[in-house]
Parts: structure tokens; sequence; C-alpha cells
């Protein structure tokens, strides 16, 4: 059985920085694809960024360009997604997902597995 952990985010000043770390074990990961997204209260769940596993290839999306780094350690099992430059809109419990698939996915309904999320609050 797949186990995402989650760890990292919290309280961080507008303009700063934050890393959330997604954890898991339960298989190996090759020829995964591993997502994040954000999910405001009042909003729509969101669609931050993915990687493959395998390669390490990202998709980010188009709102976030530019605020957003998501890199792997594959000897770790572990995918960090770096938030830069940070806005109070971007206030938001952040999870991380898998899925086995050779390319990035951008729908949430397309993950199997889920982390338990990581409260990320923006001050202004």
């Amino acid at each position: 059985q797949i186990q995402l952990v989650q760890s990292g985010g919290g309280l961080v000043e507008s303009g700063g920085s934050v890393t959330i770390s997604c954890t898991w074990s339960g298989r190996t990961f090759r020829g995964y694809a591993m997502g994040w997204f954000r999910h405001a209260p009042g909003r729509q769940r969101e669609f931050v960024g993915a990687i493959t596993w395998t390669g390490g290839r990202t998709t980010i999306a188009d709102s976030m360009k530019g605020r957003v780094t998501i890199t792997r350690e594959t000897a770790k099992n572990t995918m960090y997604l770096q938030l830069d430059n940070l806005k109070p809109e971007d206030t938001a419990p952040y999870y991380c997902a898998s899925a086995f698939s050779p390319i990035r996915l951008t729908v949430a309904l397309e993950y199997n597995d889920w982390g338990q999320g990581t409260q990320v609050t923006v001050t202004s």
C-alpha cells in the first residue's frame, strides 16, 4: 500500500519562500507521475505542478510559473515543492499525489494516492 507523508510548509511572510516535502513508501515509483495540488477554502482544487519519477521532467501550472520548483530525490523517495515570492492568495493546504503514468498529469481525478496535506499560510 502506498503511503505519502508530507512535511514542511507553515507560516510565511509575503514575498518569502517555503518548501514542502512528500515522502512515500509502499512500492517503487519507477513509471509513476507525482503531482502537487492546492485547495483553498471556497475554491476549486488547483493543479500546481507535476514531475515524472523516472526522468524528473516537470510541468508547472501557467499561473504559477516562475514561482514554483518541483524536484525529487530518488534515493530518499522524496519529492519537493518549493514556492517562491509567496502572496497571500497562495494560502491553502497543499497536497502531493501519485499515479502510475509515464506523463505528467494535471487533473486531480487521474491521481490515485494522496498525502495528508500541508498548510501554507502567507501573511501580508
